[in-house]
């Protein structure tokens, strides 16, 4: 059982679950370690909360597996006397809404799912009332999974099935109702909007007739709403570059004054505008920030590493304080809550992957929540002739920006890693025209102020691979390449495969 250990990512559980002959990859998570993972998750939760009687949420996004691993959950619960609220097709959002919302208040929840990953994996997201399990949770559930040491039953555990989706849906339909407040159309406050939506075939398809339609909105063109755990389109990933393209071609097919695409399990999401400009990235964090500035003025918008100098100036203009953190929804997540909790006023908590967690929503990354927001701002600029994206005029955006991704050829890649990143710090200040920032919570993040650069680069190191990753951004034509290829004469000293 040890092997259970290695499907850890993070605060997910994460593996090949089925067998492409095309593909060289074995499986690794199979029903088995599902009735452990869960044996343990229900053990640890009865220790946890002190009850002797549990229920449990469990849904799926759409892949091919999500069925019988599923079913697997179910039967281990119901053995071992746990109540089973089975919702289906679902979204990882509206898993931890289930411990929460009306009607469900469920002891826990697991969300099969592997996010934006190709369909031979898949995973288990875990949750409570307090939110997703944290790595050091996951690890003391994985060792009760390991030292198969469970909780029993005589009574056999009760399974109900319930339309989870219908019920979150309705959810955000009353919000943008409310937030939108339209006097002449309040139940239908998107009517005369055109919206399309793109959600690769995963768990988003609903968003387009169960909340759009719902509000009055025209989603004629929205595309690969079916679920299909082949996902035969595209890749459903807001960071793809295929699938930000197959949303834009469709806005602009259609006319429509927004496009709106979700990643598999709508933790994620991002727009594109009526130009057919995509809305991600730092231009998304720039939406949603001023959006709640103008909610919480001087607030810290939160974000991770990589987001641009352009992006710092945009918060800044508009009254807030931007708070550059390290790579990983939940370091962002968690850093804005340490905030808070510090008595520095923190509303939002965003990657630039799309990964956006709102004080207002429980610090959870949702895209449809994310999006529901952005709508109540869009459906009021749309009666006054103006266009989603005229809400960030004025962000600066890089000319070039480029990532490259390096590999480690150490054993203890992290403590290589940290030396190479201790002797950037020593080089970088007899670099003419470079300059360190001090203040940076993440890898070495270097502002290059010659003529030809006008840019910066983030070294730092993988979150969960023996790679360097190098984010850079210029201003003029060429810089990345000038600044890379500055960088690589100080990497080709170390033991590295670029």
């Amino acid at each position: 059982m040890d092997k259970l250990y290695r499907l850890q990512n993070g605060t997910d559980i994460r593996g090949v679950a089925y067998k492409d002959e095309n593909s060289d990859l074995e499986i690794t998570l199979n029903t088995e370690d599902v009735q452990a993972i869960a044996s343990g998750f229900a053990t640890w939760l009865t220790d946890k909360l002190k009850k002797s009687k549990l229920k449990i949420a469990i849904g799926m996004d759409s892949r091919i597996t999500g069925p019988i691993l599923r079913e697997a959950c179910v039967e281990t619960f119901k053995n071992l006397g746990v109540d089973v609220v089975d919702c289906g097709l679902a979204t990882t959002p509206a898993m931890f809404m289930s411990t929460i919302m009306d009607g469900y208040t469920c002891d826990g929840a697991i969300m099969f799912t592997a996010s934006h990953m190709p369909y031979i994996y898949n995973g288990m997201k875990m949750f409570t009332s307090e939110g997703c399990l944290e790595k050091s949770d996951l690890k003391d559930l994985l060792d009760i999974s390991t030292e198969e040491n469970f909780i029993s039953s005589t009574v056999q555990g009760q399974k109900t099935e319930k339309n989870l989706i219908n019920d979150y849906s309705n959810v955000l339909v009353n919000k943008i109702k409310e937030g939108v407040n339209s006097k002449e159309n309040f139940d239908k406050p998107l009517d005369g909007m055109k919206i399309v939506v793109d959600a690769g075939n995963g768990s988003g398809g609903f968003f387009a007739n169960k909340v759009l339609e719902e509000l009055g909105a025209n989603t004629q063109g929205s595309q690969f709403l079916d679920p299909d755990g082949m996902f035969p389109n595209h890749i459903p990933n807001p960071e793809n570059k295929e699938a930000m393209k197959s949303i834009i071609d469709t806005t602009l097919k259609n006319k429509a004054d927004m496009g709106i695409i979700f990643d598999t399990d709508v933790d994620r999401a991002a727009i594109v505008g009526s130009n057919g400009k995509p809305i991600n990235k730092n231009a998304l964090i720039a939406l949603i920030s001023k959006i709640i500035l103008k909610e919480h003025p001087g607030s810290t918008i939160v974000t991770d590493s990589v987001t641009s100098d352009g992006l710092a100036e945009f918060i800044d203009e508009n009254g807030g304080i931007h708070h550059r953190f390290k790579r990983g929804y939940k370091n962002v997540i968690n850093e804005s809550i340490r905030l808070n909790n510090e008595g520095i006023e923190s509303y939002l908590a965003i990657e630039t992957s799309g990964h956006a967690a709102l004080k207002e929503n429980y610090f959870l990354d949702d895209g449809a929540y994310l999006v529901s927001k952005i709508l109540m701002e869009a459906a009021i600029f749309h009666k006054q002739g103006k266009d989603i994206a005229d809400i960030i005029d004025g962000l600066k955006e890089a000319k070039e920006n480029s990532e490259y991704r390096i590999k480690i050829n150490k054993e203890d890649f992290k403590d290589y890693a940290d030396k190479i990143l201790d002797d950037l710090k020593l080089h970088s200040a007899n670099v003419s025209n470079w300059s360190r920032v001090e203040k940076n919570y993440e890898g070495v993040r270097i502002n290059c102020n010659s003529e030809d650069e006008k840019g910066w680069f983030l070294l730092r190191v993988s979150l969960h691979e023996p790679l360097l990753v190098l984010n850079i951004e210029s201003d003029v034509e060429s810089g990345c390449e000038k600044i890379y290829s500055k960088l690589s004469d100080f990497l080709k000293g170390y033991d590295l495969s670029f």
